[in-house]
């Protein structure tokens, strides 16, 4: 398990530091500023697993599954030694750190790094700037994510309160999603065949399917609660390829913070998250201890063509009994109701609800000028059978995804070294398209040409760039919800709406004030999405379709944002141990 520690030497400069601090400050003032370095090491390693009946080698950080918790505050720095002991490429993503200047340390594989070697290890090295809230690390490179993940929580700087009440306590719950075959052999034919991955067997609660699976009512979470009581969730969605709808039975859940921003309370029965989301939702137990149990349940929104994991994860939220009550009486079960799969208009009015605190301890700084605009199309498509091969597409084709009609074809060195040593010639061009090649009625009836083209384009930004990007769907292959991730930042989710997106009417009711701070949206299923974000920090950015099997496909693109002028705006040269492809 991960632990924190100072070196010696630093212990020493760090008291001297600390005496003289408090001879000089006041007291508060110390404590509201004491940074601390935390050291994790994280060892990659297979461990075997049994879920559903069935025993499978996974990979895995320490031994555990899901992985650690990293636990730090606001403002503290991050040292995690990752070391590779399995066969397979590896890097780690910190889901939703900002990462301001510390590129290197972001994680996706050929974007800021070459992967970690069999063998091989790399310091992942940053600090947490002007956030807190819950996050989530990943591995960044193929599938491998289906069970390399766990949860980031980063607690407000010392003597900072919540701006909800206190909890008694916090329990953090990751969704994952779970095969009984190995997710690198799934997905590698996949693309070897040109058709769509095998669906997932279970989706899990901490890594437990629960009592709605077969052989699994053992390996159920159980949230156990005093009754009055008040309880932060939060809640991580890891899955690889499913937005998911939660409820707990006969439960109100109270929304306070999305991607680790603060966020209007809203009082809501069903939360929708999306892989990439994070949400930390207040639970208060009913004052009595009821006479019954309640179901904790999660089941996918699913709105594309393909088929999809229809089943329930399910844990049990169990109240403590008073000492006079049968302990071996057995209490009924109670379930929630969730929306249909597709209950499209749901997620779109869920979505609207959220807002920004907006106040002046936690403002909404939303660009109001824009330097740059851009609109794209996020989708499938089809790409063409190598020769010599027979594919399993419609019509001998390969599925495939795009942004813009371009599917992103992944370079063989990291596009952040070949940008920093000014390399790019043969890696990457910056040429990404602004709009689409051709317009079309997007959420109609699609093109007769649904090839995508490929390629490994960027856009590049000057430093500072006030952008505003309009994704929109499209009804290729079929309409279907995109929860679009961008590395490096946070974004005001500025306006959205069904159908196709109007630039001369809908800028007009785009919501400056209060709206969502995020770094995962859902586009919606034949709809569109506008967000607005400052490009304050150098580097190359990665922004990808949450969906992995959507990624896999090409569904991704990337910023490049160049230095500034003064040297805080300035991307650092790389560490010495950054790996090598």
């Amino acid at each position: 398990m991960g632990h924190s520690h100072l070196l010696p030497s630093a212990i020493l400069k760090a008291m001297f530091l600390a005496l003289f601090a408090m001879w000089i400050l006041p007291e508060p003032a110390v404590a509201k500023h004491a940074r601390v370095t935390r050291h994790y090491k994280f060892n990659i390693g297979m461990k075997n697993v049994t879920r559903l009946c069935q025993t499978k080698s996974i990979v895995t950080v320490n031994g555990q599954f899901p992985g650690p918790r990293i636990i730090a505050r606001e403002g503290d720095r991050l040292l995690i030694k990752v070391v590779n002991h399995v066969k397979y490429n590896v890097t780690l993503h910190w889901h939703g750190v900002r990462q301001l200047r510390s590129g290197w340390a972001d994680g996706p594989a050929y974007i800021t790094q070459c992967p970690i070697q069999t063998g091989q290890s790399y310091v992942y090295n940053f600090t947490v700037t002007g956030q807190r809230g819950t996050l989530f690390w990943h591995a960044h490179i193929s599938w491998l994510r289906a069970t390399l993940y766990g949860p980031i929580v980063i607690l407000p700087k010392r003597h900072a309160s919540y701006p909800f009440p206190q909890p008694f306590k916090e329990v953090p719950m990751i969704f994952g999603e779970w095969w009984k075959a190995d997710t690198e052999k799934i997905i590698n034919q996949a693309l070897q065949t040109g058709a769509a991955p095998n669906i997932s067997d279970a989706f899990t609660i901490n890594g437990l399917p629960g009592p709605l699976y077969n052989c699994s009512a053992k390996d159920t979470f159980k949230l156990k609660v005093k009754p009055g009581k008040t309880y932060l969730l939060r809640m991580i969605n890891a899955a690889l390829n499913d937005e998911l709808f939660f409820s707990i039975a006969n439960h109100t859940l109270t929304v306070v913070e999305t991607d680790a921003v603060y966020v209007k309370p809203i009082k809501t029965k069903v939360v929708l998250i999306t892989p990439g989301q994070t949400t930390n939702v207040l639970l208060k137990a009913k004052h009595k201890s009821p006479n019954a149990s309640f179901l904790i349940a999660a089941r996918p929104y699913a709105t594309g063509p393909a088929s999809f994991d229809n089943t329930t994860t399910a844990g049990v939220l169990e109240y403590e009994q008073p000492n006079n009550a049968n302990k071996n009486k057995k209490l009924p079960l109670l379930k929630p109701a969730l929306p249909k799969f597709n209950d499209t208009n749901f997620a779109m009015q869920f979505s609207k609800k959220i807002r920004s605190l907006a106040t002046a301890k936690f403002p909404a700084k939303v660009p109001r000028k824009v330097d740059r605009r851009f609109f794209f199309t996020v989708g499938l498509g089809l790409s063409p059978c190598p020769q010599n091969q027979t594919c399993q597409g419609p019509n001998n084709t390969m599925l495939a995804a795009s942004v813009n009609n371009v599917s992103f074809a992944q370079p063989n060195v990291a596009l952040l070294q070949a940008h920093f040593f000014n390399k790019s010639k043969g890696v990457y061009t910056t040429d990404f398209p602004a709009n689409p090649p051709f317009k079309f009625n997007y959420t109609g009836t699609p093109p007769s040409n649904i090839m995508v083209s490929s390629g490994t384009r960027a856009v590049a930004l000057p430093f500072n760039a006030s952008v505003e990007v309009v994704m929109q769907d499209t009804s290729i292959i079929g309409a279907e919800s995109h929860p679009l991730h961008l590395h490096g930042f946070n974004f005001f989710v500025v306006g959205q709406g069904f159908g196709n997106f109007d630039p001369s009417k809908d800028p007009a009711k785009f919501n400056l004030v209060d709206p969502a701070e995020r770094n995962t949206v859902g586009v919606p299923s034949g709809g569109w999405v506008a967000i607005r974000f400052l490009a304050d920090n150098p580097g190359a950015w990665f922004m990808h379709c949450h969906l992995e099997v959507h990624t896999s496909w090409g569904l991704k693109m990337a910023w490049i944002v160049n230095d500034g002028k003064g040297p805080q705006q300035k991307l650092p040269p790389p560490p010495s141990d950054l790996p090598k492809c």
